[in-house]
């Protein structure tokens, strides 16, 4: 294309091919023959020199068809987020290649790049889904994927956690965020997911799950694979927003752990329904939501009333153990907020674009970068903490230098901060003012002590904070999946119509299928043949799923 020169195809069959110049008096010419039993072919004959006239070149060429377009432009969409208008793609291919094209062409070109670099379109991506999941387990034991569809054979529920994601949950705080956003593919649906903090207060994604809608079946179905995954302890505490069907799903799911309320979401419920914007109004929500002694909540709670008529009411029929600090019977150490979230949810803002397939691997490829990044972060970290909490720990021992220390006995002293007083025990590891009991954490005041004794204050700091723990998170690896022409799926008979996307049946001919993964094997014949569980990813209902064969074998 770049030297202005076109070609047809003269003669070609199976076996050979003869592409020659559209002139009809130009000698260009090359002719290749197919190598027998290889899909590879070799050129015979190439004739390189063009004799055609020069006032034959034009800038619009017949081999600047929509697929060569797409191959040539497709390294411009690697990043999922990247804006590129078919104006752009003329644009582009005319200063590269000295080509004019139509808008159409441009269009055309532009979908076949998106095809290739997202793994198909988007039917095609729902069939190629429990392919690349089994190419994931495979790349990466231990995680642990579903796959179910409904009776009728369409897509329901998908839900993966990484084996390093689960590997690395033991060593965080027992606080997990979860969120529910929308996926704008052509198909939609709804993606769930599930994270927490490391110990350097970053996000540490735990699980993922794809669904039709946000329900009370799909938010059960999805915390219940957590549960399965995860387990449940009594310290476990659920954060959320106020959504009907999570409420109800957290009871069945997780009966033992604690649910708490995002207080931004409780904030905006609140704001709503009394019709305020008064600042101070927040000012104080926040403050007493935040608060971690008993007596500073009542008095900003009663300043919050005061203000609001009608609040008090509001906010307890909500259930004060449910938004506060100070009520909760469980830790919730800072994670007060679905912010981290909500965080991730905006990370995968262009990615949830995707095709299906496409955006898994795109959540994976974050993961991957994540883990690795943070796995380099943490062990080059030379403090017995991670990064954040010494730096907390620092801005706090600055604040306890002002403060005076009263000793009553060998673990009891009494600490004067400004015109307020606290007592500190440190056989008991309290503290008045409650950050240390419910952060686990040192306080100003506890670092005074600490600043008078002998105390080592990293031994007053809970083990989910260390650098061990942190290093420990990480210590799992993503393992990377091959391009999918390596992953050996084949088709045995040609499909006549597979579609696995929401809303949409698949169908197949009647023919014996065989199933063979890891050293399973399975023989279907008819349609309602039913998969059980396979290792760690659930089959349900798949009718006639040719279009995998023998994996194992292909």
């Amino acid at each position: 294309m770049r030297k202005k020169f076109q070609y047809k195809v003269f003669k070609s069959n199976t076996s050979f091919i003869v592409v020659r110049c559209v002139h009809p008096s130009c000698s260009w010419r090359v002719r290749a023959n197919k190598l027998i039993e290889s899909e590879y072919w070799m050129v015979t004959k190439h004739v390189d020199k063009h004799t055609c006239p020069t006032d034959f070149k034009t800038t619009r060429r017949r081999q600047a068809t929509s697929w060569v377009v797409g191959e040539c432009i497709k390294r411009r969409f690697i990043n999922p987020g990247r804006v590129f208008r078919p104006r752009d793609v003329m644009d582009d291919m005319k200063q590269r290649y000295g080509v004019e094209l139509s808008y159409s062409v441009a269009w055309r070109g532009r979908e076949c790049a998106y095809e290739n670099l997202r793994l198909g379109t988007p039917e095609q991506s729902y069939n190629l889904l429990p392919g690349y999941l089994h190419m994931l387990m495979q790349t990466n034991p231990g995680s642990v994927v579903n796959l179910e569809v409904t009776d009728g054979n369409k897509f329901q529920y998908l839900f993966i956690a990484f084996a390093a994601s689960i590997q690395g949950f033991s060593y965080c705080r027992p606080v997990i965020s979860i969120d529910a956003t929308h996926l704008k593919g052509k198909y939609r649906g709804v993606l769930f997911t599930a994270v927490c903090h490391d110990a350097n207060q970053q996000i540490f994604p735990l699980a993922i799950g794809v669904g039709d809608s946000e329900n009370d079946a799909a938010w059960t179905w999805f915390l219940k694979r957590v549960k399965d995954v995860f387990g449940e302890n009594p310290a476990l505490v659920i954060v959320s927003d106020r959504h009907r069907s999570i409420r109800s799903a957290v009871e069945e799911a997780f009966p033992r752990a604690f649910h708490g309320i995002c207080i931004y979401h409780l904030l905006n419920n609140l704001k709503t329904k009394f019709k305020s914007k008064n600042k101070e109004l927040e000012q104080h929500y926040i403050a007493a939501a935040k608060a971690y002694n008993l007596q500073e909540f009542h008095v900003l709670f009663y300043t919050l009333c005061s203000a609001v008529p009608g609040a008090k009411e509001y906010l307890e029929s909500v259930g004060l153990n449910r938004w506060t600090r100070s009520h909760a019977p469980c830790r919730r150490y800072n994670i007060m907020t679905t912010n981290i979230s909500e965080s991730f949810n905006a990370v995968l803002v262009k990615v949830r674009e995707l095709p299906i397939t496409a955006f898994v691997n795109e959540v994976r490829l974050l993961c991957q970068r994540w883990f690795q990044q943070r796995r380099t972060k943490a062990n080059g970290c030379s403090s017995r903490m991670s990064t954040d909490v010494e730096n907390k720990l620092e801005e706090r021992r600055d604040r306890a230098q002002t403060m005076d220390v009263i000793c009553a006995d060998q673990y009891t002293f009494d600490v004067v901060d400004g015109d307020r007083n606290y007592c500190v025990d440190m056989a008991l590891w309290t503290c008045t003012c409650r950050k240390f009991q419910l952060d686990q954490l040192p306080c100003d005041h506890v670092l005074a002590v600490v600043r008078k004794t002998q105390y080592d204050p990293y031994d007053l700091c809970s083990l989910y904070y260390t650098r061990e723990f942190w290093c420990e998170t990480y210590r799992g690896v993503i393992q990377p999946i091959p391009h999918i022409s390596s992953w050996g799926l084949k088709r045995k008979k040609k499909l006549k119509k597979f579609s696995t996307f929401i809303g949409k049946t698949f169908s197949m001919p009647h023919c014996l299928v065989q199933y063979v993964i890891s050293d399973f094997t399975y023989v279907g014949v008819e349609k309602k043949k039913k998969i059980k569980k396979i290792q760690q990813l659930h089959w349900k209902n798949i009718q006639h799923a040719t279009l995998f064969g023998s994996i194992c074998d292909l």
